[in-house]
């Protein structure tokens, strides 16, 4: 495979770099870009040193199989174009194209095939909570349709990217030297504090980050199940967690749904309530699956199911399901006639 990773030096561009060295994919070529600014940086990847290129219009991409771009929807969309001209499949993290109706959003434990009809030549990754949530909805609904979806989230300052785990540390540390925090990043002070804003406000005074989870989940599990959400920012590095509410068609007993989260791919249940024992993202952040736990009926509604699910943002939330959907297009044969 000949790989391209378009915004290499931000967080999610140097997450793409740590899930390649731990995954089978087979890279014969790889091409690095960035900014202006980080061009001609060099980049060691499993031994070999690499520098970054500058991200231009031109011929660049011609013996590229799959770019992986995390830089910025504005940038997604200037370059589209020129990534995808030569045949490279443009697998995009920006929000540029999730909602767009001929470029697939896929998550490779639920909606794989998605990826094979892609008309432009771009796949869409989606939001970083949309993933995690619809790994683990996906496991439900296969047992009886899903209906009805609230949820709350409580987001790491890593969906900010690099600069907002920087923020969290530093007004963390200013607080503990008894100085005043300063606030850059984010709308408020961070640490030590919630704040119940991720993105601008939009219709319904429904942030756009709440409408991301509404839109993309039922686009990915090509369904018209309702989806609420209220996002929150919390002080946590790394690995966001989710208070998730279900509404079925039928009542799912819990034995059965338990025994349905231990097989499905992608997860692990840690679900021992009498033991402590839960996801948290402080032992989840770095790590591949999608953890649920706190799995229970709800008490007002028979067909209602409650449980908390944590996954890593920038690994399972970014860099490895992109990394995953190349691993499929692969194991389909998408390559093999042009090698």
């Amino acid at each position: 495979m000949n790989i391209a990773i378009v915004g290499v030096t931000g967080a999610v561009g140097q997450e793409f770099l740590r899930v390649l060295s731990e995954r089978s994919l087979k890279i014969d070529q790889l091409k690095l870009f960035a900014s202006t600014r980080s061009a001609g940086q060099r980049i060691t990847f499993k031994g070999q040193e690499y520098i970054v290129q500058e991200l231009r219009h031109g011929d660049d991409f011609q013996d590229i199989d799959i770019a992986f771009v995390s830089a910025g929807g504005s940038i997604s969309l200037e370059y589209a174009e020129t990534i995808t001209k030569h045949g490279a499949v443009m697998i995009d993290n920006s929000s540029a194209f999730r909602m767009q109706e001929d470029v697939p959003l896929v998550v490779p434990e639920v909606n794989a095939a998605d990826a094979l009809v892609r008309p432009r030549g771009i796949i869409a990754n989606p939001n970083c909570t949309t993933i995690q949530m619809v790994v683990a909805l996906n496991v439900i609904h296969q047992l009886s349709p899903i209906t009805r979806v609230h949820v709350a989230t409580y987001q790491a300052a890593s969906g900010a990217g690099a600069r907002g785990m920087m923020e969290l540390d530093e007004q963390t540390k200013a607080i503990a030297r008894g100085e005043e925090p300063e606030v850059k990043k984010f709308a408020y002070q961070l640490a030590y504090n919630l704040i119940p804003q991720i993105d601008v406000f939009a219709d319904g005074d429904y942030t756009k980050e709440e409408l991301k989870m509404y839109n993309e989940t039922r686009k990915i599990m090509h369904s018209d199940l309702s989806v609420s959400a209220t996002c929150v920012r919390v002080p946590v590095t790394r690995a966001h967690s989710e208070a998730i509410w279900v509404e079925t068609e039928e009542t799912i007993e819990l034995d059965v749904l338990q025994e349905a989260f231990r097989k499905a791919p992608g997860i692990v249940l840690q679900d021992e309530p009498s033991e402590q024992v839960y996801p948290m993202p402080l032992f989840i952040a770095e790590k591949d699956p999608v953890y649920v736990g706190r799995l229970r009926k709800d008490l007002t509604n028979p067909r209602g199911i409650a449980f908390w699910c944590v996954s890593d943002q920038i690994k399972k939330g970014a860099a490895l399901n992109a990394v995953q959907i190349a691993e499929y297009l692969v194991s389909q044969g998408q390559f093999s006639k042009k090698k």
